[in-house]
């Protein structure tokens, strides 16, 4: 079980973007990566193509390495370090270490 899952809400922890809050949009394990929604920002150039694509300049959201980030509880609305546990049906969840709060 992973502590960041797609679609969390995530704080940035440093960076031009400190601060920032945003939602995980892909995840990258492989890299230990991390797209949040509307958070760095970049500019790339893109060749035309034959498919129909513009030609020009685009801003696209580049990957933040994963530690980066925090993990925003929606309950008590601070960022916070994730922990497991096991509930009483055997399921294992992700809480929050600051108020206790279950996260899934």
């Amino acid at each position: 079980m992973r502590r960041l899952r797609q679609d969390d809400v995530v704080e940035v922890l440093s960076g031009k973007d400190r601060g920032r809050r945003g939602q995980i949009r892909e995840l990258q394990p492989e890299k230990g990566r991390v797209i949040v929604q509307g958070v760095n920002i970049v500019k790339k150039h893109m060749k035309a193509r034959q498919l129909g694509t513009q030609a020009g300049i685009i801003e696209v959201e580049a990957p933040l390495h994963w530690s980066k980030v925090a993990v925003v509880c929606l309950d008590c609305d601070h960022r916070t370090r994730v922990g497991f546990r096991r509930r009483t049906d055997g399921v294992k969840v992700r809480f929050c270490r600051r108020c206790e709060e279950d996260l899934d």
